[in-house]
C-alpha cells in the first residue's frame, strides 16, 4: 500500500482517514493543527495524539519535508531564498520578503512555487526555459510557508504573514492544488492566514480566473501585463495568443465584481519595448474601469538568455517614477529596478 503524505490532506479528510482507523473524530483536529498548524513532520512531537494511533499512521501515511538545497540572502538581508528539494528529487524556488511598515507592524510573505518549470516560456522568464516537469502538490506548497516558519522559529525571526504565488510555474495551470493550499493555509487550525493577506498571480490562464471568482476563496490576484497592446504582449507572453487582453481584462472586471478584490497589474520594464510614454498612456486606457492596486513597486530584471535584448538591465529610479507617473493613480517606485505595480 503506497503511503499518502498528510499535507496533501484538509480536515474532512483526515477524519475519514482516522475514522477507517477507529479513532474518534476530535483526534482528526488535533492531527491537522499539528501537521497544517504547527508545520510539524515528526511522529515523537504529536505528545496529544496515543503512541498506538501514531504508530498506525506512520504504517499507512507520512509527513513530507522540504529539505534546503541552496541559500541566497540579499544585501540587505530583508529577502532570502532557498532552493529546495522535493521528496522526488525536483527541486523548486521558495522566497521570503519582510516588510517593516509606519504602523510598526511587520510583514513576513513567502513567495511559492507551484509548479517545478513552466510550459508557458514568456520571454523574460527563466523558468520558462527549464520547461514543464510537474505540478507540485498541496502539501509541498504549504510545505513552503511551514519550511520558513521552522527556520523562523530557529531565528527568531517571526512567522509568514502573508502568502503569493509569484515562484516558479503558472499558479492557474496547477488549480486543484493551488486551491486546496490556499484552503489549508487559511484553516482556523492551521496557519490562519486571511484570504485578504493570500495573492494569486497568472501571467493571464482566463479559465483560471474565471473559476477562481466562481470557486473562491476570495484571495487577491495579480496579473503579470507587461505590455498594453496584443502584438507586443504576444511576443513576451506567448498566452496572449489564446487569451488577448480584451478577454484577459474582461475576466479581471468579473473578478473584481465577484469577489470584491482589487487586482494588481504587474508591468515590467524592458527598455526599447514598453517603456515609451505612449506605452503608458495605452496601459492607462486599457485598465480604466478595472479597480486595481494604487501602489508602486520594483523589481530588477535579471536578463536570461535567449532573451538578451540591449538595454534591459536595470533602470536607474528615476525612469521607473518617470513611467510610472504617467500611469494616473501609479505612485513612484520604492527602490531601484526596472518594475512598477499598479
Amino acid at each position: 500500500m503506497e503511503k499518502i503524505d498528510l499535507r496533501d490532506l484538509d480536515l474532512g479528510e483526515m477524519e475519514e482517514l482516522l475514522r477507517a482507523l477507529g479513532a474518534p473524530s476530535y483526534r482528526a483536529r488535533q492531527l491537522f493543527a499539528w501537521v497544517h498548524g504547527r508545520g510539524k513532520s515528526d511522529w515523537e512531537e504529536m505528545t496529544d495524539l496515543p503512541r498506538a494511533l501514531r504508530e498506525e499512521l506512520a504504517a499507512r501515511s507520512y509527513v513530507s519535508k522540504l529539505e534546503p538545497c541552496r541559500h541566497a540572502v540579499a544585501a540587505d538581508g530583508r529577502t532570502q531564498k532557498y532552493l529546495v528539494s522535493l521528496p522526488d528529487g525536483q527541486a523548486v524556488e521558495t522566497v521570503r520578503m519582510d516588510y517593516r511598515r509606519r504602523t510598526n507592524r511587520s510583514r513576513r510573505t513567502a513567495c511559492l512555487s507551484s509548479q517545478v518549470g513552466c510550459s508557458l516560456g514568456c520571454r523574460f522568464c527563466a523558468t520558462g526555459e527549464v520547461g514543464f516537469r510537474r505540478n507540485l502538490r498541496p502539501g509541498e506548497l504549504v510545505g513552503q510557508v511551514y519550511f520558513w516558519n521552522e527556520r523562523a522559529g530557529a531565528a527568531g525571526t517571526g512567522r509568514i504573514t502573508n502568502v503569493v504565488y509569484m515562484g516558479m510555474g503558472e499558479p492557474l495551470l496547477n488549480y486543484e492544488a493551488v486551491r486546496k493550499s490556499i484552503v489549508l493555509l487559511s484553516h482556523p487550525l492551521g496557519q490562519n492566514i486571511g484570504h485578504r493577506r493570500i495573492t494569486v498571480s497568472t501571467c493571464g490562464v482566463v479559465p483560471g480566473i474565471e473559476r477562481l471568482a466562481a470557486e473562491g476563496p476570495p484571495v487577491r490576484l495579480a496579473v503579470s501585463l507587461h505590455a498594453a497592446d496584443d502584438a507586443l504582449r504576444s511576443r513576451l507572453v506567448p498566452i496572449n495568443r489564446r487569451y488577448p487582453l480584451d478577454i484577459l481584462l474582461g475576466a479581471c472586471r468579473a473578478y473584481t465584481a465577484r469577489t470584491g478584490r482589487r487586482v494588481t497589474f504587474a508591468y515590467l520594464l524592458l527598455a526599447g519595448l514598453n517603456d515609451q510614454p505612449q506605452e503608458a498612456h495605452r496601459l492607462a486606457r486599457r485598465l480604466a474601469g478595472i479597480p486595481c492596486g494604487g501602489c508602486g513597486s520594483s523589481a530588477a530584471y535579471n536578463p536570461c538568455a535567449p532573451f538578451t535584448p540591449a538595454g534591459t538591465s536595470c533602470f536607474p529610479l528615476t525612469v521607473i517614477v518617470a513611467f510610472a507617473v504617467l500611469f494616473p493613480g501609479a505612485q513612484s517606485a520604492t527602490s531601484t529596478g526596472s518594475a512598477f505595480t499598479v
